[in-house]
């Protein structure tokens, strides 16, 4: 491997000489920069980036932890993080904790052992009692519902006020017995915070706003998000003889199952059961009928959380921020009301 030391002996100059080249300093002579590019020519020689990078305290790249890639919403979210990191000169290593707490913590240790300027962490395994872990020596975002109140920046989710508006959306479309599904152990007062148990609250709360049935039967829990799971659980409940004219998922990935589920039963969408979801992942607007969902705004999520990382990179001494953004409901063919077509 050719070294710097090799082309200055080549050059008859210094190795300072050929490291100001390098570096474009304005003091070296035309003719001696020159005759030193000429010699890196000749001699094949290329700058060892990652190396310089080091010493100046800087690798360009970020790490991203989300639990599944697999996820449309996830799959959409880091597709976003990696433009705008782009935007600000930045590569991104995405990495998955498949959801799993010893992942998460793994994340955080890669980001000191890599080298990474900095970590976004989509934190789903570690929870409030976890808050301590995350006083770290790098800059970090958590992104996420479990971990309130850090030592870190945080970007979360409008998660209960969009559930509620979700089920009052329902209402409006003639919905009067609404059923919702969620992942755990949704009315478990001792369990972690979750996005599925704030969704779960923001339910509860639009049905009691409304005076609409609070029947615990309508609250179908599934152990994890999962099409297979979703689509077994809301099959068995109508097959049990549950009914509902309109249901809230907590995710629209959990609403492909849904709409399913109900079409395996013989029940029509919107005209016999009117179905929403939550994200608007970018799939929600092909399915068919296309899927009333909340829009969370991914990408307001993804150049948020990628410009609070860079501040931090950059020295920002701020208090840690917490950001919700705004959201909105997407009406589509899911929930039309047949008086309106």
């Amino acid at each position: 491997m050719v070294t710097i030391r090799d082309i200055a002996k080549a050059a008859g100059v210094s190795p300072m000489t050929v490291s100001n080249v390098l570096n474009s300093h304005p003091q070296v002579r035309a003719t001696t920069r020159a005759r030193v590019l000429q010699t890196i020519d000749e001699l094949g020689y290329r700058v060892n980036v990652a190396a310089r990078n080091l010493r100046r305290g800087r690798t360009h790249t970020i790490g991203f932890a989300v639990p599944e890639l697999d996820r449309p919403y996830f799959g959409d979210l880091a597709t976003r993080v990696v433009a705008e990191a782009e935007r600000h000169g930045l590569q991104v290593v995405i990495e998955e904790t498949s959801a799993s707490r010893d992942n998460e913590l793994g994340a955080l240790s890669h980001s000191r052992v890599r080298m990474y300027d900095g970590l976004i962490l989509s934190a789903v395994g570690l929870g409030s009692r976890d808050a301590d872990l995350l006083s770290v020596d790098f800059p970090m975002v958590i992104l996420g519902e479990r971990i309130f109140d850090g030592p870190v920046d945080h970007v979360a989710m409008p998660n209960i006020e969009g559930a509620a508006a979700a089920v009052r959306h329902l209402h409006e479309q003639g919905c009067r017995r609404v059923a919702g599904v969620f992942a755990g152990a949704v009315a478990d007062a001792d369990a972690d915070v979750s996005m599925s148990s704030l969704r779960h609250e923001g339910y509860r709360r639009a049905l009691a706003e409304l005076s609409l049935p609070l029947d615990a039967s309508l609250s179908i829990s599934i152990p994890k998000l999962d099409l297979a799971v979703a689509l077994e659980a809301v099959g068995n409940s109508l097959a049990s003889g549950l009914r509902f004219d309109g249901i809230f998922c907590s995710t629209d990935y959990v609403a492909i199952a849904v709409i399913r589920a109900l079409s395996d039963a013989g029940l029509r969408v919107p005209d016999d059961v009117k179905v929403i979801g939550f994200d608007n992942s970018m799939l929600s607007r092909y399915l068919i009928p296309s899927l009333s969902t909340v829009d969370t705004d991914t990408a307001l999520v993804a150049r948020t959380a990628v410009e609070l990382l860079v501040a931090r990179i950059d020295g920002d001494a701020a208090e840690p921020v917490q950001f919700v953004p705004p959201f909105r409901i997407v009406a589509r063919e899911s929930t039309r009301s047949a008086a309106l077509g």
